[in-house]
C-alpha cells in the first residue's frame, strides 16, 4: 500500500482530534482538479469505488476503509488501469471529520456495510445519527447519501431515521433488481453482492438528501 501514491494511510495519532493535511484540499492537491468529490465508506476491496470511477471520469472518488489488505485490491486495480480519478484512504470512519472540511464532499455511498445486528448497535451503524451528524460537517447542504445493502433490517432502520428526521427521499427500493429502471451506477455489482443475489437475497437501496442545519435524531426501538 505504501508504494501507491493514490493511497493515504496516516497513523492514528496523526489524525486523532487533529486535521489531516489534505483536509479541504483533496480536489486541488490530491486530484489536481475541481471535479465533484464522492466518497464510498467501508469500501472493502474498492470494487464499487473503482466501478464508479470507471463510469464517471468527470468526478473524483475516494474509497475509505480501515482494512488495508482488502483495500489493496482496489488500489492495485487503479494502478494497473491508470484510473486517475480515484484514491483510497485507510482510516476509521469515526475519524472522518479529520479529513474533510465543510462543503467539500458532494455525495456519500455506503455499500454493504456491517449492519451491526448483534451489538448495541445504533452508534456503530454507518447510517445511524452518530455518523450522519459526522457527514453533515463536510457534505454539501442537501448532498446525497446512498445506501445499498442486503440487510433488510438496516434498510428499514435507515428508512426510519429518514422519516423521523423528515429527510427527502430520492429513491427507495426493498428489492432493487426487481425494478426495470436500474441506472448505470446502480448496476455496479461487487463480489459479495453477486453472492447475495446467487443466494436469493434481495438487494435494497435508499438515496436521500442530508441537510446541514438540523441535527439528526435517532428513532425509538425495542432493541436491548
Amino acid at each position: 500500500m505504501e508504494e501507491y501514491s493514490h493511497v493515504i494511510q496516516p497513523r492514528f495519532e496523526e489524525v486523532f482530534r487533529k486535521d489531516h493535511e489534505l483536509k479541504g484540499k483533496w480536489q486541488k492537491e490530491f486530484f489536481g482538479n475541481n471535479k465533484p468529490l464522492i466518497l464510498e465508506l467501508g469500501c472493502g476491496k474498492g470494487e464499487y469505488t473503482i466501478g464508479m470511477a470507471r463510469k464517471f471520469p468527470d468526478a473524483n472518488f475516494i474509497g475509505i476503509d480501515i482494512k488495508g489488505a482488502r483495500m489493496w485490491r482496489g488500489a492495485r486495480t487503479a494502478e494497473k488501469e491508470s484510473i486517475t480519478n480515484v484514491g483510497f484512504l485507510r482510516t476509521r470512519i469515526e475519524l472522518i471529520e479529520s479529513f474533510f472540511s465543510s462543503d467539500e464532499v458532494d455525495e456519500i455511498w455506503i455499500t454493504f456495510p456491517d449492519p451491526q445486528l448483534k451489538k448495541r448497535r445504533n452508534k456503530k451503524r454507518l447510517t445511524g445519527p452518530r455518523f450522519l451528524n459526522y457527514y453533515r460537517s463536510f457534505l454539501k447542504d442537501q448532498g446525497l447519501v446512498h445506501l445499498k445493502t442486503d440487510s433488510l433490517e438496516l434498510y428499514e432502520y435507515t428508512l426510519g431515521i429518514i422519516v423521523e428526521n423528515k429527510l427527502q427521499i430520492i429513491r427507495r427500493s426493498s428489492d432493487l433488481y426487481s425494478e426495470k429502471d436500474i441506472n448505470e451506477i446502480l448496476s455496479i455489482r461487487t463480489h459479495y453482492e453477486e453472492m447475495f443475489l446467487d443466494a436469493g437475497k434481495p438487494i435494497t437501496y435508499l438515496c436521500f438528501r442530508l441537510g446541514k442545519n438540523i441535527a439528526i435524531k435517532d428513532i425509538e426501538t425495542d432493541e436491548k
